[in-house]
């Protein structure tokens, strides 16, 4: 035992042989919280854990810095089936006591199981929706989800206690009783499982009396007394010869009598007897059905979850598939960089597969990353003022056959692959005069008006445009 004041070993004097404060009361107190907890691990050791988690709880008001006590109550509540609570008593265990501390080992055996941390998630979930369903009054399927809690923690105390409280509003007795069984092997001394157990007890014992013979027989000098049901019949002892015939007539009448009596004392209790079976037949199909219509609730939603999953997947799939073009565009990337590796003579293969990329569709634009753009641009500046000659070539050719709609492609690729290109930025504008593009022809106009001033071509140009210009005025 330490100071509390300056941490020293305290010795058998009521002072602190360091600091000198006055430990008379503290010692006291502690030995009263090691009084509770060695009788807590007694009860423990026999399996009273009702009482071993009373005594432990005394232990740490005292102390609450016990971490044995600590320690064996979260053990406790961890048999008792309080997998929260245990974990709770160990977290704190293992704050006051960070080094050497044996609830290290109870915590990594839950928290590094991912199956028993979903078990207990699961444990808690059902029990939870099971007090929902008595509060809503729908004890069927409150006993369904009790099953499922117990199958997956047999262990869980309160999970008994009320399953055998909802048999015993059930009026199950023997079910009942097979429940506290179960609860008394977990904790022996567990005041609501014991109080249960009385009034199930009570339920099953028979009442002791003495049973009323059916039939009694009495004999006389004279007579001879018997009952039949609620009748008694007394016959003589002497039948003379005279009366036989009557003696047996009514001995007829009378076992008529006794027959009709006994059919209405018995029959009715028959009938009883078989609804009582109906309806256990009746509460037993309704329960089936009650399970089977849970289940078929939770596969409704496990399904639609699974229809949402798929939908996810699917658009995941759609993205990475390219649907909308942007895997086929770098393939072409790939294509163009391989060609002009293999072949840096080669421009016009490389070039072809660049007006491919600028031919895809506009969606397939929006999935071109930093790296695209980049490598796009450097073989766009290789192969760009090589290209640009081969379709000015071609396109003045056709210009001069004044084939303009076939020079357009060319002389347009032309100023795409080398901007200061002006000759073909002003035969292209030509082009769009000529074959009544007018828009087009304007804006190219421009350009090169703009790009290129003081030029022939620019003069040219402001003419043209203002021929056009006046012509749409007209």
């Amino acid at each position: 035992m330490r100071c509390y004041n300056c941490g020293c070993t305290l010795s058998e004097h009521d002072f602190c042989t360091s600091c000198g404060a006055d430990v008379s009361l503290y010692k006291k107190i502690i030995y009263i919280s090691n009084r509770f907890y060695n009788d807590g691990l007694d009860k423990a050791s026999v399996r009273d854990l009702s009482g071993a988690v009373s005594s432990l709880r005394q232990c740490l008001k005292f102390n609450k810095n016990n971490v044995e006590a600590r320690n064996l109550l979260g053990l406790v509540y961890f048999e008792t089936g309080e997998v929260v609570a245990a974990l709770s008593e160990w977290v704190i265990s293992k704050n006051l006591q960070p080094k050497k501390n044996i609830a290290d080992d109870y915590i990594n055996m839950i928290q590094t199981n991912p199956a028993r941390l979903d078990t207990i998630n699961q444990t808690i979930k059902k029990y939870n929706q099971a007090l929902t369903y008595c509060n809503q009054e729908s004890l069927d399927l409150a006993v369904i989800q009790l099953k499922k809690v117990l199958s997956l923690n047999p262990k869980f105390v309160r999970a008994h206690q009320l399953l055998a409280l909802l048999y015993i509003n059930s009026e199950e007795w023997e079910k009942a009783k097979r429940e506290l069984t179960k609860c008394i092997q977990i904790d022996t001394n567990n005041t609501m499982t014991l109080l249960y157990m009385k009034e199930v007890d009570e339920m099953l014992t028979p009442e002791e009396g003495v049973k009323t013979k059916n039939k009694k027989t009495v004999q006389t000098e004279e007579v001879v007394k018997y009952q039949s049901g609620n009748e008694t019949i007394i016959q003589p002892m002497n039948v003379k010869e005279g009366k036989g015939v009557g003696s047996l007539l009514n001995l007829g009448i009378g076992i008529l009598i006794g027959i009709a009596i006994a059919v209405c004392l018995i029959l009715p209790a028959r009938i009883q007897a078989e609804k009582a079976t109906i309806d256990d037949k009746l509460r037993t199909v309704s329960e089936q059905s009650d399970a089977k219509t849970a289940t078929i609730d939770e596969l409704e939603q496990e399904l639609n979850s699974l229809k949402d999953e798929k939908a996810a997947l699917e658009q995941d799939i759609a993205a990475f598939t390219g649907r909308d073009g942007s895997i086929q565009t770098y393939d072409i990337l790939i294509n163009a960089a391989d060609a002009y590796l293999t072949e840096p003579e080669n421009v016009a293969a490389v070039a072809d597969y660049l007006d491919e990329i600028d031919n895809m569709p506009e969606d397939a634009d929006t999935e071109k990353s930093e790296a695209f753009e980049k490598l796009y641009n450097t073989l766009l500046a290789l192969v760009g003022p090589s290209a640009a000659d081969s379709y000015y070539n071609a396109g003045y050719e056709d210009y001069k056959r004044e084939d303009y709609e076939a020079a357009i492609p060319n002389l347009e690729k032309a100023s795409l692959y080398d901007e200061h290109n002006g000759e073909a930025l002003y035969y292209l504008a030509n082009c769009y005069n000529n074959v009544g593009r007018t828009e087009e022809a304007i804006e190219a106009y421009n350009k090169v008006i703009e790009q290129f001033p003081g030029t022939v071509k620019a003069t040219k140009s402001s003419a043209a445009l203002a021929e056009l210009e006046a012509g749409t005025n007209n």
